[in-house]
């Protein structure tokens, strides 16, 4: 049985406000940046840059940090925990960052027929990518899973 996806806002009590802010002050740096690059080389190419994720290497230290913090509150070490959260995000990034490039596809060729029909189809498209790509990671991971406990039985030694 697959998990729903769902919100959850409890991860937003443990974060620092110093960690927000980083968040914060990194993602408005890279739309400054974008917007410069659209500016100067146009919006095709600065469309590009807002496909890519704006903040991810400030939200994977971050969240690495914090769950190494978390561990070692709790008397462990946490870096391989913290990694493993980092690696995670990671992948969420890949996959809103497929979602986001498929915005852009479909977006760029319907624009010229209709903006709003563009606008509607690349969302829509973006959403399917992204649910899509999201089950089927969560596919494979079972899938592995399953395959390192379903190895051949080792007798045990009297």
């Amino acid at each position: 049985m697959t998990t729903p996806i769902r919100l959850s806002t409890s991860s937003l009590k443990q974060g620092r406000w110093s960690e927000y802010l980083i968040r914060f002050v990194l993602g408005g740096a890279a739309t400054v940046f974008t917007g410069f690059i659209s500016s100067r080389y146009g919006a095709p190419m600065g469309g590009l840059f807002l496909a890519l994720p704006a903040i991810f290497c400030a939200s994977a230290t971050l969240i690495e940090k914090h769950e190494v913090r978390h561990k070692r509150e709790a008397g462990l070490d946490g870096e391989r925990r913290g990694q493993g959260a980092a690696a995670l995000d990671a992948a969420g990034a890949a996959l809103g960052a497929l979602g986001m490039l498929t915005f852009a596809a479909v977006f760029w060729v319907v624009v010229e027929r209709n903006v709003a029909g563009a606008f509607i189809g690349a969302s829509l498209a973006w959403l399917l990518v992204s649910v899509a790509a999201w089950f089927v990671r969560r596919k494979m991971r079972f899938v592995r899973r399953a395959g390192r406990t379903a190895g051949p039985a080792i007798p045990r030694s009297r």
